[in-house]
This record gives C-alpha cells, sequence and structure tokens, in this order.
C-alpha cells in the first residue's frame, strides 16, 4: 500500500525469474501471425515466434491501446499506490509510449511517463532501476529519474542474421537492408537516440558475434561495475556461450549478467538467429 508502483511493457524482456521477486507490472505487446493477434507473454512464446517465422507466416507487431495500459493503470491505483511510473521502449520504434501518455492523463493517480529510447532490457533494466528506487521509498519524480539515467547510460547491440525482418517491419531503411542483402553481410546494430542503426557489416555471422563481443569490452573499459543482459531468440545455448565469453573478456568489471529470450515483438523484427548484449551502469 502506498508509494509509488512502476509500470512497462514487454519488449523489455525481464525473465520470469526477475518478475517473480521485482514488483514490475508489465502490459504485453502484440504480434500478429497471419492475420490473428496474440498478446505476446500470455498466448505467444518466442519459442513459437521462431516456429512461424521460419515456416515463412506473415508476422506483423502491434502497440498497446491506450485502454490497455488505462486498465493497468486502474489495477495498479487499486492497490492503493500514490503514483504510478511506467516506463516504455523508445517512441522512436513504436507507439507504445504515445498510448501510455494518453491513458495517464485519466488515471486515478499521478502517472509519470518515461520514453526510455531503448529496448530489450535497456528497458528492462531502466524499469528495475525504478523499482529498486521506488523500493527505497522515492517519489514518483525520482522514480522516473532513476529510470532516466539508467535508460540514458544503456548501450544495446544486435548481431543479427539477416536484415530482411527488420525491412519488413518498416524499422530499418530499404537502402540499408538491401545493401546487407547484396553484400551478404551479418550487421551489427545499435540504439542509437532511440533508432535502430547499423553500427557495422562484417562477413560471418560468427564474426558479426565476435565483433559484440568486442564493442561490448570496449565500453565496458570506459566505464566502472556494469550489469549486462544478454539476449537470443530460440537459442538459449547460443545466449550462454556468448555470455560467458562477454564475461572472461570483461572480467571483474560485469556484476551481473542476466540472459533473456528476447521479447516475442523484438524478435519479430530481428529474426531467428539474433544475439544482443546490452550494458549498463551497475
Amino acid at each position: 500500500m502506498g508509494g509509488v508502483a512502476v509500470v512497462t511493457d514487454s519488449t523489455a524482456s525481464l525473465p520470469p525469474a526477475v518478475l517473480d521477486v521485482v514488483d514490475v507490472v508489465v502490459v504485453p505487446l502484440q504480434v500478429v501471425v497471419d492475420g490473428t493477434a496474440h498478446r505476446e507473454g500470455v498466448d505467444l512464446s518466442p519459442a513459437r515466434l521462431v516456429e512461424v517465422l521460419r515456416a515463412g507466416a506473415h508476422v506483423t507487431t502491434s502497440q498497446p491501446g491506450p485502454e490497455a495500459f488505462a486498465r493497468a493503470y486502474a489495477r495498479v491505483a487499486a492497490r492503493g499506490v500514490r503514483e504510478i511510473v511506467s516506463v516504455h521502449l523508445s517512441g522512436e520504434l513504436s507507439g507504445t509510449v504515445v498510448s501510455a501518455r494518453t491513458a495517464a492523463q485519466t488515471a486515478a493517480v499521478p502517472v509519470h511517463v518515461v520514453d526510455s529510447r531503448s529496448v530489450g532490457m535497456g528497458l528492462g533494466l531502466a524499469a528495475l532501476a525504478g523499482a529498486r528506487a521506488a523500493a527505497e521509498g522515492a517519489n514518483g519524480a525520482a522514480v522516473a529519474r532513476a529510470a532516466e539515467v539508467c535508460a540514458g547510460g544503456t548501450t544495446v547491440l544486435f548481431a543479427v542474421d539477416t536484415l530482411e525482418h527488420l525491412r519488413r517491419g518498416g524499422r530499418l531503411g530499404p537502402v540499408a537492408a538491401a545493401l546487407g542483402t547484396v553484400l551478404g553481410m551479418r550487421p551489427v546494430l545499435g540504439v542509437r537516440a532511440g533508432r535502430l542503426e547499423v553500427v557495422e557489416k562484417v562477413r560471418t555471422s560468427a564474426r558479426a558475434r565476435g565483433r559484440l563481443v568486442e564493442l561490448v569490452a570496449q565500453d565496458v573499459g570506459r566505464r566502472g561495475e556494469v550489469d549486462l543482459a544478454v539476449h537470443h531468440l530460440g537459442d538459449p545455448d547460443a545466449a550462454e556461450a556468448l555470455a560467458e565469453e562477454v564475461r572472461s573478456t570483461c572480467g571483474d568489471a560485469v556484476r551481473h549478467v542476466h540472459v533473456a529470450e528476447i521479447s516475442a515483438v523484438v524478435g519479430a523484427h530481428a529474426g531467428p538467429g539474433m544475439l544482443a548484449v546490452v550494458v549498463a551502469d551497475a
């Protein structure tokens, strides 16, 4: 009762083990498979997504409408909280944060909406930073600031097998996608200023994953202690191997590593074979 509650969306890709012990409310986005809408994390798993992508199904994604956030805020407010902090994926990639802001206008308690300008655990770690501040008794403005500071200092890097899924979803320009396809490159992508950008193009998937480790090591070397997250889509063994390589390369600077499957919504755009690493100050 009382205090500040934290809400986020399913693209935060928070592992179930984390949600079991941290009080964060998750609003699901939708994945539409051959015209049928599914709520990710509720009735569509990333494993099922891999199956339908590989089968050639037509897959799109959809943000929650304001009514979904209104219902979530009403449920949270009924617990007796004083304020809500709602932290969401980049507004450059989705209108989710706009839906949250619309719903916030009629919520029963004040709602601070934060555009993380990130995705995956770049968003998830920001939500967790907010939850920690809330647990320590911070007010809504301070909780929102904690989430903003964490998100603003977070690096998100992806290695994908092809740019085709991003091109289909409109998340990457067709020229960049065509260039990657023509050259047979395996791009390394980053989230910069809230948008996905091509960081590097390399010749093989193995080299792309190697560059992930190198780029992460450079980033960690510029910081003090860090928390990391390693994402995969349907390949936990590859993610664990990547996490171990990052740990051994970065050494004692790494405080904690989360290994988590990417959300189905992000996975629909990144495609099977993707791996990602998120770096945040500890």
